[in-house]
């Protein structure tokens, strides 16, 4: 029962916590003037502003340098933090995960057969790594599966609908929506999944993330799940949780935009990122350096789930 009474709290009073919350913070949006900030030594460091936002990010991480990184499983590195944006997103706290594909396998967990759901809580003990997968349509995926080498889904097409792809070692790669049809033709594919937008392509944010009318809400804010790549390999996830009134309505479905979540992979040192099923849907478990699981669950199963493993 209790259970119940908290999933009809976080789903049924999104509005009213927004009412709440626009009484109970004056000057926070005004402070916030639009852009980012991270919670560092006691003061916000603003990271990005949407009119100085940069044309191109290089690799440079002004967020992740700023964050107090804890070791995890396979030398999996995770860290949180208290971000301050505007409206919605004024309290966002981020939960963020870098690891060595070379050292943590990923593979993909399908559960969209016999009526089977998958949540972070059925990873196992041996997951350093898990969290959902990809866009979803109903019961299925959205677009291309591949596990364990076999084609399960095949590709679709969309202007931002790009893809993850692992080769046989291992290997993490995000391609953009122009490549997946090559990708899938090469060969070589151990897992793969597709999802969308894109939130950077070459250190560059897609315009559609920011400009009204190219097929994107840009104002529209939710909680976010995304997966990126670093230059030298790594992999970087990143989750939000609204943070405004504690972990107890932290799935509330209140956060960043799209172009907000890319300044936010941008500034982690992604070059190529892309985001995945958030809302609801997102979420994340971490192994830390005990063994122990941190966790973050969403409020609903999904049919797609991706879990690293340590290497032996």
């Amino acid at each position: 029962m209790r259970a119940l009474l908290r999933a009809a709290l976080v789903l049924g009073t999104a509005t009213a916590v927004a009412g709440a919350l626009a009484a109970a913070r004056p000057g926070a949006v005004a402070d916030a003037a639009g852009g980012l900030a991270v919670q560092a030594g006691g003061r916000w460091v603003t990271f990005w502003r949407p009119e100085t936002a940069p044309v191109r990010w290089t690799g440079a991480s002004p967020l992740a340098d700023r964050m107090t990184w804890r070791p995890g499983e396979g030398g999996l590195e995770w860290s949180e933090v208290v971000l301050r944006g505007a409206e919605e997103a004024w309290r966002t706290r981020i939960v963020v995960a870098r690891l060595d594909p070379g050292r943590i396998q990923l593979s993909l967990a399908p559960a969209f057969v016999e009526d089977r759901r998958w949540t972070v809580g059925e990873a196992g003990g041996d997951a350093a790594l898990a969290l959902d997968a990809g866009q979803f349509r109903g019961s299925l995926p959205w677009g291309w599966v591949v596990t364990d080498g076999h084609e399960i889904l095949r590709p679709q097409y969309a202007p931002l609908a790009g893809a993850v792809v692992i080769d046989s070692s291992g290997a993490v790669r995000i391609v953009p929506p122009g490549g997946v049809a090559t990708a899938q033709a090469r060969g070589g594919t151990r897992e793969a999944f597709q999802s969308y937008p894109m939130l950077l392509e070459n250190g560059v944010v897609p315009a559609p993330l920011s400009q009204p009318g190219l097929g994107v809400n840009v104002q529209h804010r939710d909680a976010r799940l995304a997966l990126g790549t670093l230059d030298d390999g790594r992999v970087v996830v990143a989750l939000t949780r609204f943070d405004a009134l504690g972990e107890t309505l932290g799935r509330i479905p209140f956060g960043l935009t799209s172009q907000e979540m890319g300044a936010v992979m941008g500034a982690l040192g992604c070059r190529q990122a892309l985001l995945l099923d958030g809302g609801i849907s997102g979420q994340l478990m971490v192994r830390d350096a005990e063994g122990a699981e941190r966790s973050w669950p969403g409020t609903r199963s999904v049919p797609l789930g991706l879990i690293g493993r340590v290497r032996r």
